[in-house]
């Protein structure tokens, strides 16, 4: 959520309202989708490229080996999918156009904030290797943060100023004054702490003359938020004399944050308050506007949710308002965050909202490539039982079944409706999916993805999924994808198993230096900062992380048939893979880049094999004329391009060099993962 102007203002004040704090040697409950939010975009990170996941790793594992240092001992709460209510949808919207116009000028070299499509998986992943505590709530996590919050005497972090109005024991740390790079030592002592600023309601309240703090939440509404946007409430503040006090330095929007403050001071209580507010409107319209004042105060009351019961026990119940009656493993994987929001939200409102990219508006946007991806999905929620579909669906017609999409089209957004894949109940019914054997479920994924189980068998464990979704991109992509962004891509998934091998003495002792030396060569291809962005480049990359995104759902949903890939470090880095393309473009060659290492060149094969069988042959037609160092190249016939090995092995060493990677990803993969939450 969010109150209009009322952040500022408070900072504005914050001599009078926050308290500087030592943090140490306590819990602290952290808002996370604000924290990944606030760490991507405050960390000098690329934002055109479609992510740079390795870089942001780096940010959030510095971020809470901070809190390590000075016993901080966070919990992260996330949101979950949509209110079933469905009242934000507008704020939805708005939200979405906005991130339109802000990748747009991102995209021709302008400024803006859009994160990254996967960043909340990256961050989960990178949560779970080191082993910090996390859960996703059903819907939006404020109330169950500052229930949880209250309940252990701790502090909350966010940027939410929807936590000013919540009356908080600890209070409340804004992410903007909380200085984890910036550790402090106790004098005399080896105790770490972090430096922050602490804002407490009942500082608020004294500023104005000992306000009942039970007022606040109708504020909130007054003010407006995420919830509330009434035109009719322009006609109160039009009628009402908001006594201003001091002057605001911050126009209108500090004038109502300050004006609704000394005016809702004079008041008790809010019965009173809301009697007053309501006489200055239409009495036609006062029923109605009571009705929606009322509830959305209700959104500052405590959660009825229990997280502490996660933490300790591993036990959530779902609120009986938001669904009753979802299958026990769908609700226990939703907690854990093993399904995404948009599963909840295509299961419950039967809608799901479409992130824009950094991607080229002038073509029909990216999402659209892994539509029959997401209509497998949305016929595996379809069968749902009876008293789940009572929820929303009832009065849906029955055939055919359908789900909204909120989408962009050029610089704006509409609804669509798509139909969802027609699956037998009897065999895909969501609350048995679990049931269903390895070889069905994984059967239902390949299916669906275009791609033979045999294509994968060469492949590494860890990259079966990325070059099973790669397949289906080659097969559905427009007819900008050419074969250097391919190379690029599956170049780029090369540098986890890479840096695998180089973090392992055993592998550095067989092979020597070639794995660090091609690892280096890798980094330095990362595209600078400022280089001019390829629309055409980043459109296809934009497409090949939709499908990505997609076939990840589709896999947790069906319960992981084939293994979860690392996203932190191993797979897709937004700045490696264009700095890939510019060099396949001008001076550099698959050969020229592998050569450094043999082991790497082998799994490359094995990469570029799988996908190469799925993608039409015009993709590896020769185009435009050759630059005299790769027409040497094509003539002496080591091109990797053309399914060649530059390199002589016989049939051994080349699979017992596949092996020995398989072996060594899966090894680092297991030593980084983190125990289940009991």
């Amino acid at each position: 959520m969010g109150i209009r102007g009322l952040m500022s203002f408070v900072e504005d004040h914050s001599n009078e309202f926050f308290t500087d704090v030592k943090l140490r040697d306590t819990k602290i409950i952290i808002d996370g989708y604000a924290l990944f939010h606030r760490l991507y975009f405050n960390s000098n990170l690329e934002l055109r490229y479609g992510g740079d996941y390795d870089s942001f790793t780096d940010v959030v594992q510095k971020f809470f080996e901070s809190l390590f240092a000075c016993k901080i001992c966070p919990y992260v709460v996330l949101d979950g999918g949509c209110d079933i209510s469905d009242k934000k949808l507008n704020t939805l919207k708005d939200r979405a156009r906005e991130k339109i116009q802000m990748a747009h000028s991102l995209s021709v070299g302008g400024g803006g904030y859009v994160c990254p499509l996967l960043i909340r998986e990256v961050f989960i992943q990178v949560l779970i290797k080191l082993q910090v505590c996390f859960v996703q709530c059903f819907s939006e996590a404020d109330r169950d943060i500052m229930t949880l919050a209250n309940y252990w005497n701790c502090p909350v972090l966010s940027s939410d100023s929807d936590f000013c109005i919540f009356d908080l024991k600890s209070g409340f740390c804004p992410l903007n004054g909380f200085q984890w790079r910036n550790m402090n030592t106790i004098k005399g002592t080896r105790d770490c702490y972090i430096p922050a600023k602490c804002f407490f309601l009942d500082a608020l309240c004294c500023h104005f003359g000992i306000m009942n703090k039970t007022l606040l939440p109708l504020f909130a509404v007054l003010c407006g938020n995420d919830h509330v946007n009434l035109p009719v409430m322009e006609t109160f503040l039009s009628k009402v004399r908001l006594p201003l006090g001091a002057a605001s330095s911050k126009g209108r929007r500090h004038h109502r944050v300050l004006g609704l403050l000394n005016w809702l001071s004079r008041f008790t209580d809010p019965t009173e308050a809301l009697d007053s507010v309501l006489n200055h409107l239409p009495k036609k319209r006062r029923g109605t506007v009571k009705a929606l004042l009322c509830s959305s105060m209700e959104e500052y009351l405590q959660a009825q949710g229990r997280l502490q019961d996660f933490f300790q026990h591993g036990a959530y119940t779902c609120p009986d308002t938001w669904n009753p009656g979802l299958p026990p493993w769908v609700v226990a994987a939703l907690a854990r965050g093993q399904l995404s929001p948009f599963i909840s939200d295509a299961l419950v409102l039967r809608r799901t909202i479409l992130h824009t990219q950094v991607e080229n508006m002038q073509r029909p946007n990216a999402h659209r490539i892994s539509l029959p991806i997401r209509q497998v999905i949305y016929g595996l929620l379809v069968n749902a039982s009876p008293h789940v579909r009572n929820v929303a669906w009832d009065a849906l017609p029955p055939q055919p079944p359908t789900f909204s999409e909120v989408e962009r089209i050029n610089k704006n957004i509409k609804t669509s409706i798509v139909n969802a894949v027609e699956l037998p109940k009897d065999h895909y019914d969501l609350s048995k999916l679990t049931e269903l054997s390895l070889a069905s479920r994984q059967m239902l994924l390949l299916e669906t993805l275009k791609v033979k189980q045999s294509l994968l068998d060469p492949v590494p464990a860890a990259l079966k999924l990325p070059v099973a979704v790669s397949c289906y991109w080659v097969q559905h992509a427009e007819a900008t994808l050419k074969l250097h962004h391919l190379q690029a891509l599956l170049l780029g998934m090369l540098l986890g198993p890479l840096r695998a091998m180089v973090s392992s003495p055993e592998e550095k002792a067989v092979r020597g230096g070639g794995a660090g030396t091609l690892c280096e060569e890798l980094q330095r291809a990362k595209a600078p900062p400022g280089t001019r962005l390829d629309l055409d480049a980043a459109h296809v990359f934009c497409q090949w992380q939709c499908c990505l995104q997609m076939g990840l759902y589709l896999n947790q949903l069906l319960s992981t048939p084939l293994p979860e890939p690392d996203l932190t470090r191993r797979l897709y880095s937004g700045s490696l893979v264009h700095g890939l393309c510019r060099q396949l473009l001008t001076s550099a060659s698959v050969e020229s880049l592998l050569r450094l290492c043999p082991e790497a060149q082998q799994l490359y094969e094995h990469l570029f094999n799988a996908t190469r069988s799925c993608a039409p042959a015009e993709l590896f037609l020769p185009k435009g004329r050759l630059n005299p160092k790769r027409r040497k190249q094509k003539k002496s016939g080591i091109s990797l391009s053309e399914n060649r090995v530059g390199t002589t092995l016989n049939a051994r060493s080349w699979h017992e060099g596949s092996n020995r990677f398989e072996l060594l990803m899966v090894e680092t993969l297991d030593n980084e993962a983190a125990p289940e939450l009991e």
